[in-house]
């Protein structure tokens, strides 16, 4: 049996760099990209604590991206709410 496949439906603003998901199997997270942000070890991906740039998000079939996939997370990450960063692997 193959696992659901899950989308995003709507993303929302809520402070910082938190974004509200909601998923189309009627669950939504609150999701806080900050630490992931600020642990980045990438310059490429540190850009994106410009919050001008990290809004600048978009939906596109179903996942969260930003430009040309520049940045994306797995939806199933999204959906569990399970960033992953080199604090919390340090903390793992």
């Amino acid at each position: 049996m193959n696992p659901a496949i899950i989308n995003i439906t709507s993303a929302e603003n809520v402070g910082g760099y938190g974004l509200r998901l909601q998923f189309d199997d009627a669950s939504e997270q609150i999701v806080d990209f900050g630490p992931f942000l600020r642990d980045a070890q990438h310059p490429d991906t540190r850009a994106f604590l410009d919050q001008e740039k990290f809004f600048a998000y978009r939906l596109e079939d179903g996942n969260l991206t930003w430009g040309d996939y520049d940045l994306c997370f797995p939806v199933t990450d999204l959906h569990t709410n399970a960033l992953w960063s080199p604090s919390r692997r340090a903390a793992a």
